[in-house]
């Protein structure tokens, strides 16, 4: 078990992804699960501008099912809501403005973090989030903690929107980061946390492939010394 945690569009998924496949692991995205939640909420009257209806949104957790599949074309798990494929318009900056609101509320991470780890019970799993190694799997082989500065997160936020065809500014990219930033830290349901045991990495000046490279060396250790 690898657990992958740390800020907004510091590419933890994107790290995750390309180790799982490495590793011949099994790849799994906690935030998009959180996204698919949000997108329920959205959907279904539980946000009123930006004020989000607790309340509602708990009593409608028992109708939310969410599950990944992978598409045979991409060979990339995607998120599927009460059966529809949603991983389009999860991404979307209308579901990123709302999903740390809906990640605060604890009926909603009780319901998440028991789908992980049923998911990961039995091991060969890389997973990315928020609380991956501190709540979900505090006992994880590998920790690595993921963060970069700010304005090369909003640049490569940006980019990633734009190649969706989503118009947005950098400032507006911005304010959703540390907005999104100040409440996962803040929150008083598993804030976002570096642990003591988990490795840090700055890829602010790292490509993709010198990230992966990296982290396929700390994987490696950790095998040597648990062998």
């Amino acid at each position: 078990m690898v657990a992958i945690d740390g800020f907004s569009s510091c590419g933890k998924s994107t790290l995750a992804r390309e180790l799982a496949k490495q590793l011949h692991y099994v790849f799994i995205d906690s935030g998009a699960m959180y996204r698919g939640i949000t997108l329920y909420a959205l959907r279904n009257n539980c946000v009123n501008g930006k004020e989000l209806d607790r309340g509602k949104l708990i009593q409608e957790l028992d109708h939310i099912q969410l599950s990944f599949r992978l598409n045979p074309e991409t060979q990339k798990p995607e998120l599927h809501l009460n059966g529809e494929n949603v991983e389009h318009e999860i991404r979307t900056p209308k579901v990123a403005s709302q999903v740390s609101q809906v990640a605060t509320i604890k009926e909603v991470r009780a319901k998440l973090v028991d789908q992980q780890r049923e998911m990961g019970k039995n091991g060969g799993v890389v997973m990315d989030g928020r609380d991956i190694g501190s709540v979900v799997f505090p006992n994880a082989e590998l920790k690595l903690f993921i963060t970069a500065e700010i304005e090369t997160r909003v640049q490569r936020r940006y980019l990633e929107l734009k190649e969706k065809g989503l118009n947005t500014d950098k400032e507006e990219v911005k304010a959703n980061l540390l907005e999104r930033d100040r409440i996962d830290s803040t929150r008083k349901e598993s804030p976002l946390i570096q642990t003591e045991d988990a490795v840090v990495i700055d890829n602010t000046h790292l490509s993709r492939s010198e990230q992966l490279e990296l982290a396929l060396e700390l994987v490696e250790k950790k095998i040597v010394t648990l062998a």
